[in-house]
C-alpha cells in the first residue's frame, strides 16, 4: 500500500472505524486519510461499506467505534458547521422538476446559507462553465440525462465548498457523455482547489479520475490504497486494473467484466 499523506494536510480522516447495524457490521475497521486538493476514487463490491463510509463522512451518522474527521472536524457532531464547506453529487441529479435549470443552481445556494444578491450572478456563471448557456429558463424535462447532471454539478460548485463527494455520479451516463463530464470535474476540482471523492462501481471510470484508488473489502476495511502515476501509460493502468480486481474481491465473490465493471447483481447501499 502507497503511505497516506501526512495528517496536517489531510481533509478526511478515519482513525480505526467501525460502524454497526442490529444485526450487521458495515465497517470493521476503516483506516485511511485523504488530502486536500486530491481527486480520490472509492471502489469495492456491493457490502464493502462504500455507502456506509460516504454517510459517515457527511455526518449522517456517528461511527460505532474510531473517529471521523473532516476538516479536523466531527461531522455528526459538529453537523452545521459543514454547510457550504461540503457539497454532493448523486448518481440521479434530484433536481426540483417545477425549478428551471438556474432556480435549481440558486436552490443550492439558498439551503448552504449563500447571500441572496449572489444566488443568480454565480449560477449563471456556472451554467455557462459547464456547457449550458442558454439552457437556463429549461426544466429538468426539458434536459438530457447529461445536461441535467451538469446542472447538478453546477448546484455543487456553486457553493463554492472545500470538498465535493460523488456517489456513482457518472454511472447513468452513455460512455461518451460520462467521459466528458469526469474530465470536466477533474479540471474543475484542480483549477479551482478543492478535494472530491468519488465513489464508483467501474475499475476504468475509478483510474481516469482520481490521485490514488482506496479499495475497500467486506467487513468494511481497506484492503489497498492505490497511487496512480500522472504518467501511466495503457500497460501501467492494467496493471493497476489487475492489482485493484484482486483487492476487490473477496472469496465467493461476483464475476468481473472485462470493462472493471462489476457483474454482482444489483447495488445495496452498503
Amino acid at each position: 500500500m502507497s503511505a497516506n499523506p501526512v495528517a496536517e494536510h489531510s481533509i478526511i480522516q478515519f482513525d480505526h472505524v467501525q460502524k454497526s447495524f442490529p444485526g450487521h457490521q458495515a465497517i470493521s475497521d476503516l483506516d485511511f486519510t485523504i488530502a486536500r486538493n486530491e481527486i480520490v476514487s472509492v471502489v469495492g463490491v456491493t457490502g464493502c461499506g462504500k455507502s456506509t463510509m460516504f454517510n459517515l463522512t457527511l455526518g449522517l451518522f456517528a461511527p460505532t467505534q474510531g473517529t471521523v474527521r473532516v476538516q479536523g472536524h466531527d461531522p455528526y457532531a459538529e453537523f452545521d458547521w459543514f454547510r457550504r464547506k461540503v457539497a454532493v453529487v448523486f448518481q440521479d441529479a434530484r433536481l426540483l422538476p417545477w425549478r428551471t435549470a438556474l432556480q435549481n443552481v440558486c436552490v443550492g445556494m439558498k439551503f448552504a446559507g449563500v447571500e441572496k444578491s449572489e444566488w443568480e450572478p454565480r449560477a449563471r456563471d456556472w451554467l455557462a462553465r459547464l456547457g449550458l448557456s442558454g439552457r437556463e429558463d429549461s426544466y429538468p424535462h426539458q434536459l438530457s440525462g447529461g445536461q441535467r447532471q451538469r446542472v447538478s454539478l453546477a448546484r455543487a460548485f456553486a457553493v463554492d465548498p472545500e470538498l465535493i463527494l460523488c456517489d456513482e455520479s457518472f454511472s447513468a451516463l452513455d460512455e461518451i457523455t460520462a467521459k466528458n463530464l469526469r474530465a470536466e470535474f477533474v479540471e474543475l476540482v484542480r483549477s479551482g482547489g478543492k478535494t472530491g471523492v468519488v465513489i464508483t462501481h467501474n475499475i476504468g471510470e475509478a483510474l481516469s479520475l482520481g490521485n490514488r484508488v482506496l479499495v475497500l473489502r467486506a467487513p468494511g476495511h481497506l484492503s489497498d490504497d492505490v497511487g496512480i502515476p500522472a504518467d501511466a501509460s495503457d500497460a501501467d493502468r492494467e496493471a493497476l486494473r489487475t492489482r485493484i480486481l484482486a483487492a476487490m474481491e473477496p472469496a465467493g465473490s461476483g464475476d468481473v467484466g472485462p470493462s472493471g465493471a462489476l457483474t454482482t447483481a444489483g447495488r445495496s447501499a452498503s
